[in-house]
């Protein structure tokens, strides 16, 4: 078995070609709208963190890719605009040929964004 991957790079080496390119337009979709996130792997998967917390992730299953807001919110209150995808809880999932459209994937990660920032301030004020 392959070595588990410890960078998105490294993620991205191991997908089918179709596949890594849909994952990394949606990468540098999200880098765009969020330059100061960091990537990491976070559950085997592509990530970022934004201040330390998980943002968003993404990912390539047998026959399918998908993002992973990281919040079963942020799927529900987009739930419109996303149905024509094949959701869950807190995934997106999406055939590599026909790619998250990046306004969409734009609202997605700003709404997390607002998300965490929001987290943030109720724990602070928690103390």
């Amino acid at each position: 078995m392959a070595a588990k991957p410890t960078t998105v790079d490294e993620y991205l080496a191991a997908v089918i070609p179709d596949q890594r390119r849909a994952l990394e337009t949606l990468r540098q979709t999200i880098r765009a709208i969020v330059p100061e996130a960091v990537e990491c792997i976070s559950y085997g998967l592509a990530a970022f963190k934004l201040d330390g917390k998980p943002l968003v992730a993404f990912g390539a299953g047998k026959n399918h890719c998908a993002f992973y807001p990281m919040s079963s919110t942020t799927v529900a209150a987009f739930e419109k605009e996303l149905k024509k995808y094949d959701t869950s809880k807190g995934t997106i999932r999406f055939p590599a040929e026909a790619p998250l459209p990046a306004a969409l994937v734009r609202k997605l990660v700003k709404a997390r964004v607002l998300e965490n920032a929001a987290r943030g301030k109720q724990k602070s004020r928690s103390r």
